[in-house]
């Protein structure tokens, strides 16, 4: 059984609202003894080009920005001051936002970080590595993603599997995925529904071979992925009629699932992927993110 009980919001610091402080405290009502952080990492590089002070009253100026930054944090809570939740603030002077809270994650072992995310333009998306990127990739716990839009109770999550894979590393995250949107749905008295994508036939094995049948290789594939795809079913216990199953790429069938069935909870994995691969072919996760108007929960392979 999942339990989100030492959950980290990391603030956005220009915005008047804090969806991802909102959703926490929704997180939060759902469990007992639960404790919220607010997070805040800083940084001006202009107090460390201020080469007329000494490094004593630059360090001054840094601790009266922190400081004026919590006070500000301290407003966030007045909504919540009949709250029975813990809050703890914090704030931190470091130039890379992504590592101050996974350093704070570790440091702290939390077991959820929320953040607001906004839309990215598809140039950024490509070329740019914002924080909510690096947190996907490198976070070494779930990432709830957060937009403008409520949980309904008794509302819907879906669950996106990748049932293609004979890799036992990818039916683990298969299982962790469906079993923590279980959870979630069970909390929410929602209804859970499974959304698996596979393959388009590839269009130069047709032209290539000339014996080969595209139909009856669309027709095996769909067949593989229907069998793989009721088994987690039986295995969880998920009526059929909860099951979507459409050929095509991950990143637009998830999105249109979500908008067909009105999702309000989309979980989905992430691998985590690095380097030049990560800038060049991205995360199915982040791919779908940018296109889908509800929230995302992130998980990680627990490896």
């Amino acid at each position: 059984m999942i339990k989100y009980q030492h959950i980290l919001v990391v603030v956005d610091p220009v915005a008047e609202v804090q969806p991802a402080l909102h959703r926490a405290v929704s997180v939060a009502a759902l469990e007992d003894d639960a404790a919220i952080t607010l997070f805040l990492p800083i940084y001006d590089f202009s107090y460390e080009m201020t080469s007329m002070l000494s490094s004593e009253e630059r360090d001054e100026m840094r601790e009266g920005v922190v400081q004026g930054r919590e006070e500000w944090l301290k407003t966030l809570l007045d909504p919540y001051k009949d709250s029975k939740i813990r809050f703890n603030l914090k704030v931190v002077w470091h130039s890379r936002p992504f590592e101050a809270i996974i350093q704070q994650v570790q440091d702290g072992g939390h077991d959820l970080v929320v953040k607001s995310t906004h839309k990215h333009a598809l140039i950024q998306s490509f070329i740019f590595t914002p924080t909510d990127w690096h947190l996907l990739r490198k976070c070494p716990c779930p990432v709830l993603l957060v937009k403008e839009r409520d949980w309904p109770m008794g509302g819907k999550v879906l669950a996106a599997v990748n049932c293609c894979s004979d890799d036992p590393a990818q039916e683990a995250l298969n299982n962790k995925i469906i079993g923590e949107s279980a959870e979630v749905a069970r909390l929410l008295s929602s209804e859970l529904h499974l959304v698996n994508a596979y393959p388009v036939t590839p269009v130069n094995m047709a032209l290539e071979l000339p014996d080969f049948d595209p139909h009856a290789y669309n027709a095996a594939v769909r067949k593989h992925h229907e069998r793989a795809l009721y088994e987690y079913a039986v295995r969880f216990d998920l009526e059929s009629r909860a099951l979507h199953l459409q050929e095509g790429l991950a990143e637009e069938v998830i999105p249109a699932c979500a908008g067909d069935i009105d999702a309000s909870l989309v979980i989905l994995g992430s691998v985590g992927r690095t380097g030049l691969s990560a800038a060049l072919l991205g995360n199915t996760a982040e791919h779908v993110i940018d296109k889908l108007d509800c929230d995302v929960l992130v998980l990680r392979p627990d490896a």
